[in-house]
């Protein structure tokens, strides 16, 4: 059977209230992925059926229901804070089918935390600039235990590598790339730039292929941002070749 599911955090966001909004409800593809296709993931203003709340900059909530009682909603909650800051909380309810719940609630609940980390990076270092949004999706020869361990060696990434350290990648076909670490778990790894943020998704270890997503902040347009994306593809399907996977 279905069961129902609740996700909830509160992270305090360097941006005013009406920057946050914003952030949520038109920006998504520079910190997380683009909805305005989505069913609740994100909405194009009040007169979206799926918008259940639209009180900019404070309240906005969106909210999909279909048969037997499955429902998925998002709800922001913004206020202002001393110092030009705001805090987020922010609400994921639904329904999950009742095989692995666990295991899609965990992965549900991680990916939170990572995108709301990447939000508060948008925010504090890139807010306002418009994003060329690019996703990778890894071969099926990342779906193994050790697929994103795989993924992390490639890019040079050590066991000792934390938060603050910087490196250089290098890539064939695009220009090197010298990143800090803005974020590393055991299945998520970011990367800033000065002009972009690139975010590693171990999904491997939720049943599914390893992932990239690219969110471009140095005015490249979105057909460059799809030739980025076009060699980080090719670089990560060489990655799960024999010869590197092995």
């Amino acid at each position: 059977m279905p069961k129902e599911f609740e996700i909830r955090r509160e992270v305090v966001l360097p941006a005013t209230p009406e920057e946050v909004f914003k952030a949520v409800t038109a920006d998504t593809g520079a910190w997380m992925f683009p909805t305005e296709k989505v069913s609740a993931v994100g909405g194009s203003g009040p007169d979206d059926p799926t918008v259940a709340a639209w009180e900019p900059p404070n309240r906005f909530e969106v909210r999909v229901e279909g048969e037997d009682g499955w429902f998925n909603a998002l709800e922001y909650l913004i206020e202002a804070r001393d110092g030009g800051t705001a805090v987020l909380r922010y609400v994921h309810s639904g329904v999950m089918s009742d095989d692995d719940w666990d295991g899609q609630y965990d992965g549900a609940s991680l990916h939170t935390d990572f995108y709301l980390h990447t939000l508060g990076q948008y925010l504090r270092y890139f807010t306002g600039r418009p994003a060329a949004f690019a996703d990778i999706q890894g071969p099926a020869a990342s779906v193994t235990p050790d697929g994103f361990a795989v993924l992390l060696r490639a890019l040079g990434i050590t066991d000792t590598m934390t938060v603050g350290d910087r490196l250089r990648v290098e890539l064939p076909g695009a220009d090197p790339l010298d990143a800090v670490i803005d974020y590393r778990t055991g299945h998520f790894l970011g990367l800033r730039t000065d002009a972009g943020l690139y975010r590693f998704f171990g999904r491997n270890a939720f049943k599914a292929p390893v992932g990239i997503t690219l969110h471009l902040f140095d005015g490249t347009g979105e057909g460059d941002g799809q030739k980025a994306g076009g060699a980080w593809q090719n670089w990560l399907d060489g990655v799960y070749t024999t010869d590197n996977a092995g």
